[in-house]
């Protein structure tokens, strides 16, 4: 599941919770079978945008309700639960933990490489900055010219207005956490 239908599916269940109703009210009043609505909270089921559509007219809430990021004060991410939101098959994976949102100033994302791949990236603008951390394996940054290594444990920080790149070069699946944040 990745974080979109996890969003969905505590948004749906929280709203249907609050209104005390039914899964058989839910579906009497949008039209989505009941089943359907389980599978949606119980984050089994992708809902296509005309399944969004007669959920958030049936119940009488906006769009923007249903998929934002639930305001919990603990919000549990399962790694099992996300697929990768950029991949190239046998060269790298990137997993979306946090993702951008206009209320804070961060992202975090964990991205695996495998020996001998590159994932590149472009430049990302003013007041940006990239902190990496390597969980494991052997990193080469690629940035302004000059060129990183790291090592599992060890972190970097750099300004991300400029292209950059992250090199596995070494024999052994690559792993890092990179958080992106910006200012301004």
């Amino acid at each position: 599941m990745d974080y979109l239908n996890q969003n969905i599916s505590m948004n749906l269940k929280r709203i249907r919770l609050s209104k005390g109703y039914s899964l058989d009210v839910v579906a009497e009043q949008t039209g989505v079978s009941k089943s359907m609505l389980g599978q949606i909270e119980r984050g089994e089921a992708n809902p296509t945008i005309g399944t969004l559509g007669k959920i958030v007219s049936g119940l009488r809430v906006s769009l923007t309700e249903l998929v934002k990021t639930p305001e919990e004060s603990v919000y549990p991410i399962s790694r099992e639960w996300l697929i990768p939101t950029k991949e190239v098959l046998g060269k790298y994976r990137v997993y979306t933990y946090f993702p951008y949102e206009k209320e804070r100033n961060f992202e975090i994302y964990v991205i695996e490489i495998e020996p001998g791949g590159v994932y590149s990236s472009g430049a990302h603008g003013e007041n940006t900055k990239e902190y990496v951390i390597v969980e494991k394996g052997e990193l080469e940054l690629k940035v302004a010219r000059s060129d990183y290594r790291l090592q599992g444990g060890d972190a970097v920080r750099f300004d991300s207005d400029r292209e950059h790149e992250y090199v596995n070069s070494g024999d052994t699946p690559l792993r890092f956490v990179c958080i992106f944040s910006y200012t301004g």
